[in-house]
């Protein structure tokens, strides 16, 4: 069922709302919390419909809310709510409100969306793209147990890493973090089966892709080992190997697909690491409302943890080629110079002895010629 409202209000939406219910033969709700995505129209498809896969394990009611402020001054003054409902077969187990704000009223979202929440229900908001820089003090973040933002869709994946911690709250999450769940998953399942002391890391993925940063951060705080980071043409992260004295641990995915976990003295099994689309993630943060330790852990650890391999490549190759080249031309050298330095080391003791004989011979002379004045004297 789709109900469409034009230039109406809150109260008009829940009242359609419960009309739409009784029309299903559903008089209950039957929904666990009210999900908020703040969204655009180019972004609100994609969004929806991952979110309402998602209700599929969790039935809530979903909000969006898209901001249209106009660009002309017209535009701008006109205040007016438009909404779109989806309940029964076209929202999947929950219900579905589109909520367009024109003018000014798109800066009191949080105005709008307030009477819509279930009662006792928690609130979860997702920002899709364009995440406001502190989650936890946005109007409509205020009113969230759960905030989730995702660094990927920013213009620079690692400086928003750095954003995220600054502004850190209990309750927020990124979908960069929630991508590296399987990974940190089997990671942690080979050392439980392989206790063995780590002494470094390397992980090894995308340039612009903040999971790989967040992975080698966890792995840095939680092994307490330095990490490297090495960049690959991905898909995402590729490849994960933490060295230890009796051989190292490695989970390699390549194609973005299968992985492969090699540990020493075992054979090499073939794991599940499917990168999973975005109705999977939010499934996943669903699960759980309480804040994420592990994850405030690692976001709040400086990226400047992480060695990156490229820079550090090509500093070595520099002094690597210099040592290299450095022999032969040491190598000339002595070669040439060894016969002169032999020969003046030859010379120099003849030199020496002739020397010594010249000054010595007059010291023999004198005492012969001195005797016979003692004699003609007596």
């Amino acid at each position: 069922m789709k109900i469409d409202l034009t230039n109406t209000t809150s109260s008009k939406i829940n009242a359609a709302l419960m009309d739409a219910r009784r029309a299903s033969g559903s008089t209950a709700a039957g929904m666990v919390l009210t999900l908020v995505i703040v969204t655009d129209e180019g972004s609100a498809y994609d969004a929806l419909k991952a979110a309402n896969d998602a209700s599929r394990e969790h039935p809530s009611r979903i909000l969006a809310v898209i901001k249209r402020a106009g660009r002309s001054p017209r535009a701008r003054a006109e205040t007016r709510l438009d909404a779109e409902i989806l309940v029964g077969a076209d929202a999947g187990p929950g219900e579905t409100v589109i909520l367009r704000m024109h003018g000014e009223l798109a800066l009191h979202a949080q105005s709008v969306v307030l009477p819509l929440l279930l009662p006792d229900a928690p609130v979860v908001v997702w920002w899709p793209e364009n995440a406001p820089q502190n989650p936890a003090q946005d109007p409509l973040g205020a009113l969230a147990q759960r905030r989730i933002t995702d660094a990927v869709t920013a213009e620079s994946p690692v400086a928003q890493l750095g954003q995220r911690a600054e502004s850190y709250t209990p309750g927020d999450t990124d979908l960069a973090w929630t991508r590296i769940t399987g990974w940190r998953s089997m990671l942690a399942a080979a050392l439980d089966q392989r206790p063995v002391t780590i002494t470094s890391a390397v992980v090894e993925g995308e340039s612009y892709n903040p999971s790989v940063e967040l992975l080698g951060l966890w792995l840095a705080t939680r092994l307490k080992v330095p990490v490297e980071r090495v960049v690959t043409a991905g898909p995402g992260i590729t490849a994960v190997r933490l060295r230890a004295k009796d051989g190292d641990i490695t989970l390699d995915r390549p194609d973005g697909l299968l992985g492969t976990l090699a540990m020493p003295g075992a054979p090499d099994r073939m794991v599940a690491l499917k990168r999973r689309d975005t109705a999977e993630l939010i499934a996943e943060e669903l699960r759980r409302l309480d804040p994420d330790d592990i994850y405030a852990a690692a976001v709040r650890t400086p990226v400047d943890r992480l060695k990156e391999s490229s820079t550090a490549a090509r500093s070595s190759a520099e002094p690597v080629a210099a040592a290299t080249a450095a022999p032969a031309r040491v190598t000339a050298k002595v070669t040439t110079e060894a016969p002169a330095r032999k020969a003046a080391t030859a010379r120099k003791p003849v030199a020496a002895k002739k020397a010594v004989t010249q000054k010595a011979a007059p010291k023999k002379a004198a005492p012969k010629k001195a005797a016979p004045r003692k004699r003609s004297g007596s």
